[in-house]
């Protein structure tokens, strides 16, 4: 009997569900259009260098998906339903203190972690839960009716989740299993045509809309699907002459003339999509609600912590020599002044992870360094997010700003306490990225020995 693996699971997922957004966002098909005759383009015009960091292959198939629960048990099933498809758990993300407006969610990323099933499809899925715990957002009786309300949903039917257990353990499914497994994964994710209660929603909006978003309906869905571009910039200008209306900036760092690193992202703003409403008298009617928007992301380099802490401090400078200026131009400003400007600059100050290959036309014997001319750098993607950036679109495509009461203590997340809800190990990113680099050098050495 023939069986599919995980992988093959994760990427016939990804392509169904990219069909279904396209189909229900038809805006998003013309983001991936368009995405794929940049990637053409910039291929054409650049040869191999396109594809430095990861073949066009990959980079056209290449999605990262976007949800929002209310639980931790929603969050709990989540993880179970990833599991099936070989991803697992990478980084905190607190977007409460990352955004200005009012964002209350924690977030993790569920990923493939080894280098060959990134190589064989690399769906990421960002992955939000509310706070109603944090009273800067929910008073008392708000976080005791909403913690009520999502206590009373199921978004996930039993046979998904025990298919998803099996996948989990096994590796793989059977051909029928795996059909079945899809279509209720798929289908789980998919935007509910159930009335929304209008009151009860455009209660919580007052809020935020994100938390109305996650705990004013009855199921959860995908709020964007982003496919990779080599040129973001190229891809902004294009949507834009098509007369799709984009959010005002790029999050992550400046275009300039340097190595492509971490996340850049960009996104056209959230539509305004026919959803049933339920008034306060029982009866239904049609409305609009503004949670789906599609994003684009170009790709760098991953850094090492000591990169990262130097690109927090090019952002904070940024920010304080911005007022009154154009903030683009002051960004490549700053980061042509802090930041090298080739790859080997970054190897040579610790910024930046890459794995070591020795050439062909190599020394047969005799030591080696890692900037020796016959060791090939290559980089490695960064393959996780931002906060402030991930904050930066969800606020770009809010409805409004929401409140928030700064003079309360929030309630404590972190790393530990989200791997608690999850009942399993969030990766640490650097930890990953650092240790597929030292397996590369180990072999050069013993190569070299």
């Amino acid at each position: 009997m023939k069986t599919i693996p995980q992988w093959q699971l994760r990427a016939a997922f990804a392509r169904r569900l990219s069909e279904r957004y396209g189909r229900e966002v038809p805006a998003y098909t013309t983001l991936v259009d368009v995405s794929r005759e940049v990637n053409e383009d910039v291929l054409r015009r650049t040869g191999a260098d396109a594809e430095r960091l990861g073949s066009i292959e990959r980079v056209t198939a290449e999605r990262h998906g976007a949800i929002r629960v209310g639980t931790p048990a929603e969050l709990q099933q989540v993880a179970r339903i990833f599991g099936a498809l070989g991803m697992v758990p990478v980084g905190f993300y607190d977007l409460r203190e990352a955004a200005a407006s009012a964002v209350p969610v924690v977030s993790t990323a569920f990923r493939p972690i080894e280098a060959d099933e990134l190589a064989r499809n690399p769906f990421r899925v960002f992955t939000s839960m509310l706070t109603p715990a944090d009273p800067r957002f929910f008073d008392d009786d708000l976080r005791a009716r909403l913690e009520n309300f999502l206590g009373r949903r199921r978004l996930f039917p039993p046979e998904l989740l025990e298919l998803a257990d099996r996948a989990d353990r096994d590796h793989e499914l059977s051909e029928v299993d795996a059909e079945r497994f899809l279509g209720l994964a798929v289908g789980a994710f998919e935007l509910s045509a159930e009335p929304v209660d209008r009151a009860w929603y455009q209660e919580l909006e007052k809020v935020s809309s994100v938390a109305a978003d996650i705990g004013g309906v009855s199921s959860t869905h995908v709020n964007h699907l982003t496919p990779r571009v080599l040129d973001i910039d190229e891809l902004y200008r294009r949507m834009s002459a098509r007369g799709i209306e984009m959010i005002d900036a790029i999050q992550g760092p400046p275009r300039w003339a340097g190595p492509d690193v971490l996340l850049r992202q960009t996104s056209f703003r959230a539509l305004a999509e026919p959803r049933r409403m339920r008034e306060a008298d029982g009866s239904v009617t049609t409305g609009a609600l503004r949670v789906r928007f599609g994003e684009v992301e170009a790709r760098g380099i991953a850094l090492t912590r000591k990169g990262r802490e130097r690109y927090d401090e090019l952002l904070a400078e940024t920010d304080r020599r911005s007022s009154g200026h154009d903030r683009a131009e002051v960004a490549k400003t700053v980061w042509q002044q802090g930041f090298p400007d080739t790859e080997r600059g970054l190897i040579e100050d610790g910024l930046a992870f890459f794995t070591y290959h020795l050439r062909e036309d190599r020394p047969r014997r005799g030591p080696t360094s890692l900037t020796a001319s016959w060791v090939d750098a290559r980089p490695i993607v960064y393959e996780d997010f931002l906060p402030r950036s991930a904050a930066g679109i969800f606020q770009s495509n809010l409805s409004g700003a929401g409140t928030r009461d700064n003079t309360r203590e929030g309630a404590h997340y972190d790393v530990a306490r989200l791997s608690g809800v999850l009942e399993r190990d969030i990766h640490d990113p650097y930890e990953l990225y650092e240790r597929q680099q030292n397996a590369t050098v180990e072999q050069l050495m013993d190569e070299r020995t």
